[in-house]
Parts: structure tokens; sequence; C-alpha cells
């Protein structure tokens, strides 16, 4: 064959991949952008009422997502998960309606909400609404209608959501904006927008508020304000916020949603909540205030209405972790999702869930607990030699058992807690290495940290400089932070070890090697340790564990106490090399498998850059 006809060839394949490339595209762009049916509310054959119901918010969608959106196939998931249990959607003149004139709800009722007003939550979360026939309230910002930028939904968006019947309306607020900002170092930054927090949020340690939450203050704390210009100030963003809304819509929405949440009740000083309070009950007939659990009750306080609580499923939970969370809250049973049947059947789920997806083992944790997994009974191994990719997040603990007993309650264990590898037999420490150190981290004194961040911090004030005082200003303040000398850790310094954030996702391939009383640990294809003297011996059961460890207040994820050991291509052999278990998928199934990982990867990329 010359290379004329091999060039035809390929452009006859290269045509046909184009144009079954071309074929998705269009169906995902047509059924994202156009709605080919209506939404059906629920209506029960028979009084089926239980006293409340469920409120879910999530920040957004995007086709892949990242540390705050979630993605389109994980957003799948989580509704399945929700329809499977016998959700079904209800709407804000429900909620109305339940509160000021005793209506019914359906006994397993959601009120679902997507925040923050982005175009592309509504692109691709409008083909799930109507594949579960589920209706949402698009939350969006006054200040974006006239600010024209394309990330987020205009009028003319929202006017076309609303017509598909799968959306309303409801609002986040006038504008994000934050106030009584501090580093990490409690300097003071005082106030930003968005776009400037979000460009020093590296350097920052939570402290600081929402604009209508509290005075604006100084850096000694002290208002920097008086009362009647705090009440200005407060009563005129809402007012901007009807105007806006009126302007351009028509009409102000039902919803609104506090921020932040979990402030007391509507604001973090007793001034500033009743000024909040007088305002939204003046324009709202219901208010989010609150946010971790998702369960809503009738209560005798008439402002019961205006202190409702939401739910903010994370971009990184599965299936099992929303459903547990649902369960923690409303103290409903869940059916909880098992994944591929044949895989699950290969484990005994001791504590928590088990999600068994294509060459991955999900072990969701119960709340302040443990998730636990046993291969069944008759598994019982002594020698051998395991590989397996560790994808939870890097806060947490995922666990791997061996020669343990039936309960995993003894044995060998090796662990990845909150970025740390250990080692332990029957719950005491042999070996631990941070996987920092493993890498090679440069160690960071906190003079050296405290310097860079500052650094940071007045590189983007610089850029977001609005006068030639503040230019001045911080270019000065910028030369004299450069000019400063720091301490290294070597020169006696404490260092500064930067704790893994919440969101933060982890990826460690670990191969060990179990003979006699030695263990060999590899992690990511590098030897971690050789020839670990250990004392556990016999045959016994292999496990694998999650548990969520930190219980500490989070803005990003408040009181979460729930966590995703996720388990990939989880290969076990003797030491003769022979399986004796794998999850890894083989032949012909390896292969569509990896094709339909090719073409998922090139189709998101082609929405992504078109």
């Amino acid at each position: 064959m010359n290379w004329v006809q091999r060039k035809n060839i390929w452009k006859v394949i290269r045509s046909i991949i184009q144009g079954i490339i071309l074929i998705i595209l269009l169906d995902v762009i047509v059924h994202a952008l156009f709605s080919f049916s209506i939404y059906e509310p629920f209506i029960p054959d028979e009084e089926i009422s239980r006293d409340g119901f469920i409120a879910i918010s999530y920040f957004g969608t995007d086709q892949e997502g990242d540390s705050t959106l979630i993605s389109v196939s994980r957003l799948d998931e989580h509704l399945a998960a929700l329809k499977k249990q016998g959700y079904v959607t209800i709407t804000q003149q429900d909620v109305i309606d339940y509160y000021k004139n005793g209506k019914s709800l359906p006994e397993k009722s959601l009120l679902l909400m997507f925040e923050d007003g982005r175009r592309d939550t509504a692109i691709f979360s409008q083909p799930l609404l109507e594949k579960y026939n589920f209706k949402a309230t698009a939350l969006t910002y006054a200040e974006k209608f006239y600010a024209k930028d394309s990330k987020f939904l205009s009028v003319p968006d929202l006017k076309d959501l609303i017509k598909t019947s799968y959306w309303e309306m409801g609002t986040n607020g006038y504008r994000l904006y934050y106030i009584n900002v501090f580093d990490r170092y409690d300097f003071y930054l005082g106030e930003m927008s968005t776009l400037e927090f979000n460009s020093l949020s590296s350097g920052l340690n939570r402290s600081y508020n929402h604009y209508l939450m509290d005075y604006v203050r100084d850096a000694d704390g002290l208002p920097k304000e008086s009362y009647s210009e705090m009440v200005r100030r407060i009563t005129a963003d809402y007012d901007g916020m009807a105007r806006e809304y009126k302007g351009f819509l028509g009409e102000v929405p039902s919803l609104y949603v506090l921020m932040h949440a979990n402030t007391g009740r509507f604001g973090n000083n007793d001034k500033v909540s009743a000024v909040n309070k007088e305002n939204l009950t003046r324009i709202f007939p219901m208010t989010f205030n609150r946010e971790t659990e998702c369960w809503n009750t009738f209560d005798d306080d008439p402002m019961a209405i205006y202190d409702l609580t939401r739910m903010q499923p994370q971009s990184f939970w599965y299936a099992n972790h929303l459903l547990m969370r649902v369960r923690q809250s409303n103290k409903q049973d869940v059916e909880f999702i098992n994944g591929i049947e044949e895989t699950y059947d290969d484990w005994s789920v001791l504590q928590g869930a088990l999600e068994c997806k294509p060459e991955k083992l999900v072990v969701t944790c119960e709340p302040m607990s443990k998730g636990l997994v046993r291969l069944n009974e008759g598994e019982l191994w002594d020698d051998l030699e395991l590989t397996v990719r560790m994808t939870g997040n890097k806060l947490g603990t995922q666990t791997i058992y061996l020669r343990a007993d039936d309960q995993l309650e003894s044995g060998l264990t090796l662990k990845l807690e909150d970025n740390v590898f250990i080692v332990e037999e029957n719950d005491t420490e042999i070996f631990s290495l941070s996987m920092d150190e493993f890498d090679g981290k440069p160690h960071i004194s906190r003079s050296e940290d405290e310097k860079a961040v500052r650094i940071r911090e007045l590189e983007s004030l610089l850029r977001y400089a609005k006068t030639p005082e503040d230019v001045a200003a911080y270019k000065e303040a910028l030369d004299y932070i450069n000019s400063q000398e720091t301490t290294s850790v070597e020169d006696g310094d404490a260092e500064y070890i930067a704790k893994p954030d919440v969101h933060d996702l982890g990826s460690r391939k670990v191969r060990a090697r179990l003979e006699g009383d030695n263990l060999t640990i590899w992690v990511d294809d590098r030897l971690m340790v050789e020839n670990l003297k250990v004392s556990v011996s016999g045959r016994g059961a292999f496990g694998l564990g999650s548990q969520w460890n930190d219980y500490n207040w989070s803005q990003r994820n408040l009181t979460d106490d729930v966590y995703d050991g996720v388990f990939e291509k989880l290969e076990i052999k003797n030491l003769n090399g022979d399986t004796l278990y794998d999850d890894v998928f083989h032949g012909v199934d390896a292969v569509w498998y990896k094709a339909n990982v090719i073409v998922k990867t090139v189709v998101n990329w082609f929405i992504k850059n078109l």
C-alpha cells in the first residue's frame, strides 16, 4: 500500500471520527439550549404528607467540574440517587403555603436550588431537570443584570429559563462583597470585591465577613461607620436589589438566600441583624438563613419561614455522601447506591456504605465515624502484594486492612490520613511520613511564608487600586516588604505547615509487599519504606476503610463529618504473581472502557473550547 492510499484511508477515518464527535456535540448543545418537555408537578393519588421538606443548593454546574462547581456526571448521580429515594421537587409557593396555610407536602419533598446565577449551570443542569422531572430555583445577584458578564445569566436568559417550566427565580442578594477581611497572619485587608477576594484566598484564614452581616470595621475591630450609616448602607443594598429585579424582570423573587449563613439570626451583630430582619420581612415572603442541614419543618414561630436551612453539596461528594448527609439531617431511611452489583457482592459492608463504580470502590463513612468494607468471608491471606490508587480528598483517612480480624478491629493497617502515610499494628503506629516530606517539598519558615503572603496581597491590591494615591501607597509598601529579611527553618524559625483544605483532591498510587514480618511500600512508584518489621502474623481478612477526622468549623464545609475513601484499580496478588482479587477491567472490557474515557475526554474538550 503506497503512501497516497494510506493518506486517503486516514482521511476517511479522521472524517468519520470528526462526524461522530460533531453529532455528539450537536446532541449535547441542542438538549442544553432547547427544552423539549414540560415539568409535571407531583400530584399524589392519595393524601401523602410528612411534616417537612429537604432543601439542597448547589454552587453551580460545569461540564467537568472543579473544586466548587459540580460536574454534570456527578450531579446526574446525585439527582438519580434522590429520585431513587422517592424525592419529588416542590416550588417556592408550596413552601409558602406550607408555612402560611398549613398545606400538606409530599412525603419526600425536595426544594432544589442552584446559586450564583451562572450560565453554565443552567445549560448543563437543564437536561437533568428534564430527565428526572425536577424543578429548580436559579439564584442570581442583581448587579449582574447590567454587568454584561458572559459567565452569568442575563435577563433574557432568565426569562427563557422560566418559560421552560423547570425553573423559577430566586436571589442571593444585590452583590457578593467582603468586609473586615484579615489574612492568616491577622493582617487587616479591609473591604474587597469577589475578584479581589479570590485573588487573595490562598493567604486568608477565613477571618472575614459578608457585606450585610456586620458593621464595616477597622483593624482593631472598631466600627468605621455610625449606626445610621450602617442602616443606610444595608437598606440601600436591599432597595437596589428590589429595584433591579423589578426593572429588569418585572418582580422581586419570593426566595432570598442570606450570605453568609449560620450567624445566629440575620447577622453577626444584633443591631445589624435587626436591620436585615426589617428589610427581609418587608420584601420577601421566605429566606434561607442557615446551611449544613437540609431538613425544614413546621414551627409555631411565625419567623420560621425566614430561618430555613439548606445543604450545599460539595463538588467532590459521591452519591452516598449526599444520601448519608440527608439521612443524618431528616432521620429518614435511605437506600444507598451499590453500583456494579457483581463487584458489590464481593464485599461485606460492616459500616457506612459502598458504591462500586468502574475500576473504583467508594467507601463512605457514617457521620463522625467510619466506613468499613471487607472482602467476603473465606478470603483470608497472609503474604501478598497489592496495588491501588487512593483518590479520596487529602483531608480525611483512607485505610487498607491486612491480616485483620473479621470486623476489621485489629490487624495491620496502611493509612493515608490528612496527607500523611501511616502504618499501624492493632492501632499502634509503627511508621509515619508526611507526603510533603516524601515529595521533597521545601521547608518554609513562618516568616518566609508571611512575606510571600504579604507580597501576593500587595500585588493584588495594586492590580485593583482605584486611585493614584492607593497605587503609590501599595507600591511603597511592596518595596518595603521586598526589602525585609526573613529567617529560614534551618536558622531556627518555626516551620509553616499548610494543612490540607477540605476540597484538596488526593491521588496516590500505593504498592505494598507483605512477606512474613517484612513490609515494603512504594508510593507513586517510588520506594517509601523497605522491610519494615511487623509483628501481626498469620492469615487474616482484607478490608478498606474511610473516616473523617476534622470536626472543626469551616466556612467551605460546615461541620461535614462524612468522608469518601476512594480506591481505584485495586489488585491483590500472591508473591508468585497469581491474582487473588482485582477490580480492573481486562481484555475487551478494558478496550471499551478506555475508548469511552477517550471519547468523553474529547467531547468535553470540544464543549469547553468551542
